[in-house]
Formats: structure tokens, sequence, C-alpha cells
């Protein structure tokens, strides 16, 4: 006959308390474990693509730069070179200013 329903090979509440703690921070450090690995995977697989974005937007600002100095030489032969290169620049900051008036337009919340 069992003894008021408590089981002789039960372990008491303290021990299997420490288990649970321990077994949850076991579980704890697999799951962080596990998200580690899925972001430097995943940041393994971005590497080379921003790489060559990075470069992509380097050699754009160069296109771009180039275009002004362009756009100031040949205005240059026209107007004189302080004129031609002022000018130029004027462009530039216009259309850098409406640009960055776009964009914070779009960002910015409807009332």
């Amino acid at each position: 006959m069992a003894s008021a329903g408590i089981d002789q090979d039960e372990a008491p509440i303290g021990e299997l308390f420490g288990r649970l703690v321990e077994q949850g921070k076991g579980f704890a450090r697999a799951e962080v474990g596990l998200a580690r690995a899925i972001a430097t995977a995943k940041a393994e697989e971005l590497k080379l693509p921003a790489i060559l974005l990075g470069t992509a937007l380097l050699f754009g600002i160069a296109g771009v730069v180039t275009l002004c100095i362009t756009i100031a030489l040949t205005l240059a032969t026209l107007i004189g070179p302080l004129a031609g290169g002022l000018i130029a620049t004027v462009i530039a900051f216009a259309i850098a200013g409406g640009l960055a008036f776009v964009a914070v337009r779009k960002v910015r919340p409807k009332p």
C-alpha cells in the first residue's frame, strides 16, 4: 500500500526545479547558438553582394563628379572657368536639394 500517495522514488521538488533550470539554461544556450549560426550564415551570404554594391556606389559617385566637371569645363569655354564652375556647382546642389526635398516629403508622416 502506498503511503499517502507519495512515491518513494520521486525526487524532491527542489531537485526537480534545479534540473528544470539547468535544462532551461541549456535550451537557451542552444537557441542562442542556433540564432548566431543563422545570422553568421546570412551575413556570409550577403558579404559579396554588399561589397559589390558599395563598389558600384563609389563608381556612381565618380560618374556624377565626372559629369559635374564635364559640365563645368564645357561652360568654361563659353562663359569662363569661374562662372562655369559656379554654374555646374549650383546645378549639382539644386539636383541634390530637389532629391532631398522629395525624400523628406516621402518620409514625413501624412497629417
